[in-house]
């Protein structure tokens, strides 16, 4: 198989200011569902002065799973002046409806797609790195909406938090009034879920938990995130919770796969993970099994889990591309000579991308149209 080049060195240098929630461009296939924030690039930073990968991801608002298992030889708690920091870039969006929010809690990450009108297919999304339920607190799983919106709320923690809280010798009282040490920051969103489940931001104390599991079952949030999101989103909109360790898409006829570490208290193997990965590139490719398949490539994915995309497979372009470049070839050979380009000649024709399923279950991904 020839998978093109696509790695560039992009250096994105730090100036120490905050950088925007990440906005991105829908693919112009609408069964390609890999994002890029920089074509053909790998966006990097480099350190100004010591600081750790938690500093970088803060800066850049990605959360502390994701640097970490992007930059595995670099040490989390000292990056050296100069020192080199890889950062996210390209994504698969998760296997869900394109519209409204989906949380992929296996990522720590938040995909919002903004209203379009009727029959109009989304033309951005919006990312937002998040903090999940922990083990014993875990954040549920299926389709809700957004129930009711507060602004600088109350918390008001349950009887069992404070249980918890008074064993480990920090008491809370009853009700924390609003302000820096509010665990649910500025703003929350409520779920319509039984047990008080919310999208909020998060105090000063917390701040580096962001992409960790770490709450109580919310979603915790960036402040300058949360506040953004707040403006957007309206009360009604759709919110999809899913857990997808593994993810399978198309950009421009070449696959890809992504892959995370299993949240805490699961273990999957390899073996497992593999089977997953085979059934999911089954199902991008219209339920056909691909024989031609980066092997290495998927097998290092699998292994590393640090979520960034790999290219696993490339296919021929679909049957109405090799039409059009049939047309140009038609329109190249009336020239004169000496302005023609080298003709473009298809070999055969491959199968088309499947539209994105769409009905929920309960492994955390969707499965039939």
């Amino acid at each position: 198989m020839n998978i093109r080049a696509l790695l560039a060195f992009t250096f994105l240098l730090s100036v120490g200011s905050h950088a925007n929630a990440t906005t991105y461009a829908m693919p112009e296939n609408s069964n390609d569902t890999v994002i890029t924030q920089y074509p053909d690039g790998m966006p990097l930073t480099r350190a100004e002065q010591d600081e750790t990968l938690l500093d970088v991801a803060r800066r850049f608002l990605l959360g502390q799973t994701e640097i970490v298992r992007l930059n595995q030889d670099v040490d989390r708690w000292l990056v050296r002046k100069g020192e080199i920091v890889r950062l996210s870039n390209r994504r698969i969006l998760p296997d869900s409806p394109h519209n409204g929010i989906t949380l992929n809690i296996s990522e720590y990450r938040m995909y919002y797609y903004p209203p379009v009108k009727k029959g109009e297919k989304p033309k951005q999304v919006m990312s937002y790195a998040h903090g999940v339920g922990r083990q014993d607190w875990k954040t549920p799983l299926g389709q809700t909406k957004v129930a009711r919106k507060i602004m600088n709320p109350e918390w008001h923690p349950p009887e069992s938090i404070r249980r918890e809280h008074a064993a480990n010798g920090d008491p809370l009282p009853a009700i924390v009034p609003p302000g820096p040490h509010n665990p649910l920051g500025s703003r929350a969103l409520y779920l319509a879920l039984p047990g008080e489940y919310r999208i909020h931001g998060t105090d000063i104390d917390k701040i580096n938990g962001i992409g960790m599991q770490i709450t109580h079952g919310c979603i915790r949030m960036y402040p300058e995130d949360v506040e953004q999101l707040y403006d957007y989103v309206s009360v009604g909109t759709p919110v999809y919770i899913v857990k997808q360790p593994i993810k399978v898409g198309w950009l421009d006829n070449v696959l890809y796969v992504e892959a995370h570490p299993d949240l805490e208290g699961e273990e999957t193997t390899l073996d497992q993970r593999f089977a997953m990965a085979l059934a999911l590139i089954r199902k991008a490719n219209n339920n056909q099994e691909v024989t031609d398949l980066d092997q290495a490539a998927l097998n290092k994915t699998l292994k590393e889990q640090s979520g960034d995309p790999v290219a696993i497979y490339e296919r021929l372009p679909p049957l109405e591309d090799l039409t059009a470049e049939g047309s140009n070839l038609e329109q190249q050979l009336s020239l004169p000579v000496s302005t023609q380009s080298p003709p473009k000649v298809p070999v055969r024709v491959s199968v088309p991308a499947p539209k994105p399923a769409r009905k929920p279950s309960p492994d955390g991904y969707y499965h039939g149209n």
